[in-house]
């Protein structure tokens, strides 16, 4: 198992179908997703934050994403994961808590001891599962379609 910085040459294809998995698992449909935005965005982030845009391989093959940055939020530096996911035969196998463990280790080397992220409130597994990461519920956004949640960076 390893960890490779997201490249668009090799996987942008991987990419994006775990993304747009990501918006049928999180609610229902993939209508919104808009894969040249998506694109757009991901190598503006990736410029920024190579190492916080990476795939998890098993054996050879790509069964993860992280997305995670560093960003501004109420006169404070935070980490935010724009994205967790694993695939559908993958979840429930820790790989989700090696993401996790990763994504902490990204925000310790950049100095935050905070991070954010936002999920929707029909995705139980997910919720469920940062739950048992500690994170907690800061309120709800965009009209009720995404929760905020808040979880401290561990010290090593």
């Amino acid at each position: 198992m390893d960890f490779k910085r997201i490249n668009l040459n090799k996987h942008k294809e991987t990419a994006v179908s775990f993304r747009k998995d990501s918006f049928l698992v999180s609610f229902g449909t993939a209508d919104h997703f808009n894969k040249d935005e998506y694109l757009r965005w991901l190598s503006s982030q990736i410029k920024s934050f190579p190492d916080g845009f990476v795939l998890l391989f098993h054996n050879g093959q790509p069964i993860g994403q992280l997305e995670a940055s560093i960003k501004p939020y109420r006169d404070q530096k935070i980490g935010y994961v724009h994205l967790y996911y694993i695939t559908e035969r993958q979840r429930g196998m820790g790989y989700g808590t090696k993401l996790h463990q990763y994504a902490n280790q990204f925000f310790r080397t950049n100095g935050v001891s905070e991070y954010h992220l936002r999920v929707s409130p029909d995705n139980k597994a997910a919720l469920s599962f940062y739950k048992k990461q500690n994170l907690k519920v800061l309120g709800s956004e965009l009209n009720g379609k995404v929760l905020r949640m808040r979880g401290a960076v561990p010290p090593v």
